[in-house]
């Protein structure tokens, strides 16, 4: 007769609470039910051991037996509990173990009557930054149902919500279970997202950086002009403040833009033109 370890089959530490068993069981019981794996062959032996170890360690006056005995069990309990092989039925699916020191069946009464709920569900959508500048509506397909969900502006890459009810079934009348969207964000535009902050490279031709003037750059929420201060150094950087990405669910919030000038060097000059950078070379070595 094989000593069956309870603890393990729940996978809790053998000081766990009743509120740990409890959960560890509702948890394993949901995963394992056979009305949710029909087709597995193994989920009603994994759903009958489940139970079986429930009904032990959720009773104070068996788990004590049970944490009395352990592997020696027969030594201690065999004379005591001998009555109770007798109620073992033929062709039973649990321990031997349970039986000779419990008695009964786990899976009638109790357990077929307990409300479960229904399996959780997770799924992943994958948008690109503009689409998640915005919030907008899109249309999933789970298990054969089109949900339409809306999609708040300023959602975070690797971030997961969850839809109440839009899991699997529930059983005996438990609730429906959940539907967990992960969200996958791609920084394929121009634009780097870092938190609520958008970072972006502009090019400056050498002589706006010199002599300074306006510029139109692109932002997420459209073109903006900006004045270029004169002698603008390379990989110099400026901040525009609420220009960045939307904060998550607080409309009318948002990060910041940082461009970093990148100055242009002419080429193809004209014979003219590298006389003058000539002049201007000269100019400076005298200033000096």
């Amino acid at each position: 007769m094989d000593f069956v370890d309870y603890y393990k089959t729940l996978g809790v530490a053998e000081k766990a609470t009743p509120k740990e068993i409890k959960n560890a069981y509702r948890k394993l019981a949901r995963k394992y039910h056979p009305d949710l794996h029909p087709n597995d062959k193994d989920a009603k032996h994994n759903f009958q051991q489940i139970n079986e170890a429930n009904e032990v360690l959720s009773d104070p006056d068996k788990r004590l037996k049970y944490d009395q005995y352990g592997k020696d069990w027969q030594h201690g309990a065999e004379a005591q509990q001998s009555h109770q092989y007798q109620n073992q039925s033929p062709g039973s699916d649990f321990s031997d173990f349970f039986a000779s020191m419990f008695g009964g069946n786990p899976n009638s009464g109790r357990s077929r009557q307990m409300k479960f709920k229904g399996e959780e569900y997770q799924t992943e959508i994958r948008l690109n930054l503009v689409d998640a500048y915005e919030t907008h509506k899109q249309t999933l397909n789970v298990n054969g149902q089109k949900i339409r969900i809306t999609i708040p502006a300023g959602i975070e890459n690797g971030q997961t919500i969850r839809i109440k009810g839009h899991g699997g079934s529930g059983l005996n009348g438990g609730p429906n279970g959940d539907l967990f969207i992960t969200f996958s964000i791609a920084n394929d535009s121009k634009f780097e997202r870092i938190g609520n902050n958008l970072f972006t490279d502009v090019d400056l031709n050498l002589y706006t950086a010199i002599l300074g003037g306006e510029i139109t750059i692109e932002t997420l929420k459209g073109q903006v002009k900006l004045k270029v201060k004169p002698e603008t150094q390379n990989g110099s950087k400026i901040k525009l403040k609420g220009k960045g990405f939307p904060l998550y669910r607080r409309e009318g919030v948002f990060g910041d833009l940082q461009v970093t000038y990148h100055i242009n060097i002419p080429t193809n000059l004209s014979e003219k033109q590298i006389q003058l950078f000539r002049e201007l070379s000269d100019l400076q070595t005298i200033t000096k």
